[in-house]
């Protein structure tokens, strides 16, 4: 209230005029209570301590539990306490948190509301706007608690069939070159040698014909497998430039979780945007644009001087958002990395597959299956596939547009040597 002051400079000199004694009074209490507030508000904001747990990563359709917990450090309570959270529309599960309350010293109160992951994203939670002030409105100062993120996994969906067959890449690949053994795959009987392993040896045979028989068993290359994502939209038909990003994404996180748990090392290279990423590739949450319906972070298009703010595509084939390739490597740790990576990324106007492709695979190791998954697959990415095959690799081109000449794709794709499969739609990944 600016008029106070002067309202109570007004109650004087009514007071002194008419020497009216109760508004002398009324002119003390209300001064008192204005001085007490001018000085304690504030300091009452330096005492009180504010937080927000939650859980930070969500699956596709899960409720995230969100706490606000706040306590008065001080002594002296707090009169009028006033918490309003910022939680975008369209993450509401229930009421959002928007409270007054007056908070007596050494005191806390918890307070929990909940969020439903219903799409993949990137989400900004808050800020909290906090207000303390006076019983009576005299002085009210603010402060804020800052943004949290909540990021949303794509949807990951069991897989029980899927048209490939099971070595690619599903298991291990039969080899010539002795990189190591299978113990699952012995292929006959040998004498023992100095240094073989104790556990090679068949203690049966060996009793029967008295003498010690080791185990000869196939040699083996374990599988790495490099999931290539092609989200460049103008490769894309215009009516699958939504839907067909999102499937392929899905497609993506199913095969990364599906590797992951037969224990094989997985990664992920993709040609889409990666919204957090800055100029000089490194993630940062700030200064980013988000939507104010759903709190999802958007691409922000740097543009030729990095002053635009146009959001939903990178134009201009700029590679700047493309985020780092995740190289191979096994357990849920690194899973974790990869899913977090499908969670942020975003189609756009990107470098065109085949030729941004040779590029994201190099430092591969030898033998490593690539997975292409793209709308399409004409002759310059099966040609750029067929380099890869000549350089050691074992790519699949996975299709993931209902296209009605995939048996020509198919056919192109076994002259330059490599399969091709078609995954059209959610049934071809199928629940338990």
């Amino acid at each position: 209230m600016n008029d106070l002051p002067v309202l109570i400079i007004f109650l004087f000199l009514i007071a002194f005029l008419f020497q009216i004694d109760f508004i002398f009074y009324i002119g003390y209490v209300i001064s008192g209570i204005f001085l007490w507030s001018r000085w304690y508000a504030p300091r009452s904001l330096r005492h009180l301590s504010v937080h927000r747990d939650f859980q930070n990563r969500a699956f596709l359709g899960e409720g995230v539990d969100i706490t606000i917990t706040v306590e008065n450090k001080s002594r002296l309570p707090i009169p009028w306490l006033q918490l309003i959270e910022s939680i975008p529309v369209e993450l509401r599960d229930g009421p959002s948190l928007s409270k007054a309350i007056t908070l007596n010293g050494r005191k806390s109160k918890i307070f929990k509301y909940k969020v439903r992951a219903l799409r993949r994203g990137y989400y900004r939670l808050g800020p909290l706007q906090i207000s303390a002030g006076d019983l009576f409105g005299f002085v009210e100062n603010r402060a804020q608690l800052i943004e949290d993120y909540l990021t949303v996994y794509p949807q990951i969906l069991p897989m029980t069939h899927l048209s490939v067959p099971s070595k690619l890449p599903f298991g291990i690949l039969t080899s010539k070159h002795r990189i190591f053994e299978d113990p699952a795959r012995p292929i006959g009987l040998r004498q023992y040698h100095s240094g073989d392993s104790l556990r090679h040896i068949n203690w049966k045979v060996s009793a029967h014909v008295d003498t010690l028989l080791v185990k000869t068993l196939e040699p083996a290359i374990s599988l790495e497998t490099y999931i290539v994502l092609n989200l460049n939209s103008g490769e894309f038909s215009r009516q699958f430039r939504y839907d067909g990003p999102e499937w392929g994404i899905v497609v993506a996180a199913s095969i990364a979780n599906h590797l992951t748990k037969k224990k094989q090392a997985v990664g992920l290279a993709t040609n889409g945007a990666d919204p957090l990423l800055q100029e000089n590739g490194n993630l940062v949450e700030v200064n980013k644009l988000y939507d104010e319906e759903s709190g999802r972070l958007l691409v922000r298009n740097l543009g030729p001087d990095n002053g635009s703010n146009a959001v939903d595509a990178f134009v201009g084939k700029d590679s700047r958002l493309i985020p780092k390739p995740i190289q191979p490597a096994p357990g849920q740790l690194h899973l974790m990395k990869v899913l977090e990576q499908l969670a942020r990324i975003e189609a756009g106007n990107s470098v065109g597959f085949s030729s941004w492709m040779p590029g994201a695979c190099l430092g591969l190791n030898w033998g490593v299956t690539i997975l292409a998954i793209s709308p399409s697959g004409d002759e310059r990415i099966c040609r750029t596939l067929h380099q890869l095959v000549k350089t050691g690799f074992n790519p699949v081109l996975l299709i993931i547009e209902p296209y009605a000449n995939f048996l020509e794709i198919k056919e192109r794709a076994r002259y330059f040597g490599f399969p091709a499969y078609h995954l059209t739609g959610r049934h071809k990944l199928k629940d338990p």
